[in-house]
């Protein structure tokens, strides 16, 4: 596996947070094992046969290359983030991706890069496509194709013991952070500080960009800032990780938005109908289920892969 471009991520404090090792049951398409998951880089789509009908919707140019790129932020336990080795993609993004790539009968090259700059990369041409947690925003529909393969959802973490006794409805006015290029930070936290606070006359929600959730929560943990708004799934890892660094606000932020979670490649690409199909043909393998049960997101299935 050739992993190239690697992201550096908050070196120092709680960047462990996200990656400390958390003892597993079953490993994905193996049999019972006792590695720590970040030390886990077994392939799950060992044993997984090509998908004839992706296949021969392939463009000759991917069939003659017989390689697909993926472009992801392997910065976000459990979706997308490095092995202890820091080497190998593992997570739940990389293995869905590798499921689609052997579904289509081609190699899969990853590429690790900050989030704000995989859909210009896209666009650019530098990568085929992306599985990074990336939701179907209006924006992001204007130059990509997006086709769902997962459920998500976003939370918001506080301090630990909650001292502010915040609550989803009690952010006006706090500093809360988001990561660079989210939907949280592009979409979500406006219209949540719109209709929560500024249409009934509160202060609007301060959102305090960072380059990454390691960096945020860090950020929590110091109390520079008042609570961190993320991906549900990444905080529930992180909690799990360290219990004793931050409580996550339940329910999960009503954002009024379809939570679906899609693949993303070029508007218009001659490969979407091929990965349309793979992605299909991946949701209906046991392999798919497996994995989001092994990263802790069972409930996060789908059965149809939708074009956006």
């Amino acid at each position: 596996m050739k992993t190239i471009n690697k992201v550096q991520t908050a070196a120092a404090g709680l960047a462990v947070l996200l990656a400390l090792s958390a003892c597993g049951g079953a490993a994905t398409g193996t049999e019972q094992t006792d590695i720590p998951k970040t030390q886990n880089t077994r392939d799950v789509s060992e044993g997984v046969q090509p998908d004839a009908a992706a296949v021969a919707l392939l463009p000759e140019s991917f069939k003659a290359k017989g390689e697909l790129t993926v472009a992801m932020d392997l910065s976000s336990p459990p979706m997308t983030f490095l092995a202890e080795d820091n080497t190998t993609p593992i997570g739940v993004n990389p293995d869905l991706a590798r499921l689609v790539a052997t579904k289509l009968g081609l190699k899969l090259k990853f590429e690790n890069t900050a989030f704000d700059t995989i859909i210009p990369g896209i666009d650019g041409g530098r990568y085929d496509f992306t599985a990074t947690t990336m939701s179907a925003t209006e924006e992001r529909l204007k130059v990509l194709d997006m086709i769902n393969y997962l459920k998500g959802g976003s939370a918001v973490a506080v301090a630990k013991g909650n001292p502010l006794k915040l609550t989803n409805e009690t952010l006006c006015g706090k500093n809360i952070g988001v990561t660079k290029g989210s939907t949280q930070q592009l979409k979500h936290l406006p219209n949540v500080s719109k209709w929560t606070c500024e249409e009934k006359g509160q202060p609007a929600i301060n959102a305090i960009t960072l380059p990454n959730v390691q960096e945020a929560l860090t950020q929590l943990d110091s109390k520079r800032i008042d609570g961190v708004f993320y991906d549900a799934s990444a905080l529930a890892w992180a909690n799990e990780q360290q219990p004793d660094h931050f409580n996550i606000l339940e329910p999960r932020m009503d954002t009024r938005t379809n939570t679906s979670v899609a693949m993303g490649l070029k508007k218009g690409s001659p490969l979407t109908p091929a990965l349309q199909k793979a992605i299909q043909s991946v949701l209906e393998t046991p392999e798919y289920k497996e994995s989001l049960e092994y990263w802790g997101l069972a409930e996060s299935t789908i059965t149809e892969a939708t074009i956006r």
